[in-house]
């Protein structure tokens, strides 16, 4: 039912910025709560940000508190995640899910995954 395309992935210096997008196929993107997660090598995914309906509610990982960003519009279909300062355990594949209940941090809980965006963040 709904289609989640990520971009805006890329190779960057530590401290520097990028900003990823998703891109939603429907017209009922209002709908969803969104969340960006990301997954490490070896490691488990883990939530980055998330943000309600509206856009009036986040939430962040302690991680990224302070450098990053999430933020919706829902006229274009698509959440954003603006990354800064970013470091090398910044690194990972990002993804974008869409969650049609409530805001939620349990990556167990979304319903649509987009394919994932790779940022790669060198020392």
């Amino acid at each position: 039912q709904v289609q989640l395309v990520e971009s805006g992935g890329g190779l960057v210096q530590a401290g520097g910025s990028l900003r990823l997008s998703c891109a939603a196929s429907g017209r009922t993107f209002s709908y969803y709560a969104m969340g960006w997660f990301r997954q490490a090598p070896g490691k488990e995914r883990e939530v980055v940000a998330t943000i309600n309906r509206s856009g009036g509610a986040t939430y962040y990982a302690d991680s990224v508190k302070g450098r990053f960003t999430i933020s919706r519009d829902n006229a274009k279909n698509t959440v954003y995640l603006r990354m800064n300062s970013l470091k090398p355990e910044d690194t990972a594949v990002y993804y974008c899910a869409a969650e049609g209940s409530i805001m939620t941090t349990d990556p167990k809980k979304y319903d649509y995954w987009g394919q994932g965006t790779q940022v790669t963040v060198s020392s």
